[in-house]
């Protein structure tokens, strides 16, 4: 690393030259951290099913003088994303961050859950994020220029909600995953960490967020007693994509307003 000029903060947190892939990038939380990490420097690959949404985040980022590129993906395909992983390299020039940001939540009382709904939630939340992790590290270990792998986690892979048991199966899953592959990487300087929000006010969560019983419930576990914005949650990725964080690996970062803390 190079040695910074005193009180030169602005290098902790510098991108440039970097290329990031991100996931689930077409609005909300992906939609966030696509645009922190342009406004670092970086260049910005952007994975989502939905061409529309993606080109509108695309355009915002070009606007910012970063380039731009929409990938539109089922990443349930786990057998297409080599391939497309390899596409997004070729076209971008390589793979330096990959946020693993994609995922789903169908709130359901236990006795419900089908076996359908469970592999939904598995298949998307912990076997896309997996084997995408996967895909971007093997060219990361290639590429031999180290590499930053964040994976979208959520504060209930810690601790336990109602109605929310195959996706709180998923997160933790996925936070142990992290661990995993922090190790395993480790000597090639991929560093892999994850970011555990939790209730944050986006398109997905606004209808059970406008549910007042939920609501207040939510808010009694908060210490900050407010929600979060997908800003709050791309400020933690953009940490652990940066300079800031080269000696962190293998943690959880949670950004749950003290959700966690009792």
């Amino acid at each position: 690393m190079n040695e910074r000029k005193k009180g030169d903060v602005g290098s902790f947190f510098d991108l440039s030259g970097k290329i990031a892939l991100i996931t689930g990038a077409g609005r909300g939380i992906g939609r966030a951290v696509a645009l922190a990490l342009a406004g670092a420097g970086s260049d910005v690959a952007l994975v989502a099913r939905s061409e529309d949404q993606l080109q509108s985040v695309a355009e915002e980022i070009q606007a910012l003088g970063r380039r731009a590129i929409a990938f539109p993906a089922d990443l349930t395909q786990i057998q297409q994303q080599a391939s497309l992983t390899e596409k997004i390299s070729q076209t971008m020039g390589g793979i330096d961050i990959l946020v693993n940001n994609a995922g789903i939540n169908i709130p359901e009382d236990s006795v419900d859950v089908t076996e359908e709904t469970w592999d939904t939630l598995m298949n998307i939340n912990l076997k896309g994020a997996f084997f995408m992790a996967q895909a971007v590290g093997k060219l990361m270990i290639t590429q031999n220029r180290g590499g930053r792998i964040i994976n979208m986690t959520s504060q209930t892979g810690s601790v336990a909600l109602a109605k929310r048991a195959a996706y709180c199966a998923s997160k933790a899953g996925l936070n142990l995953v992290t661990k995993v592959l922090a190790m395993e990487w480790a000597p090639h300087e991929i560093l892999v960490n994850a970011v555990a929000p939790t209730f944050v006010e986006t398109e997905l969560t606004k209808d059970f967020l406008a549910d007042p019983d939920f609501r207040e419930y939510a808010l009694a576990k908060n210490l900050l007693k407010r929600f979060g914005k997908p800003d709050d949650v791309a400020a933690a990725v953009l940490y652990l994509a940066s300079p800031a964080a080269n000696m962190v690996t293998g943690h959880v970062l949670f950004v749950d307003a003290g959700w966690t803390a009792h």
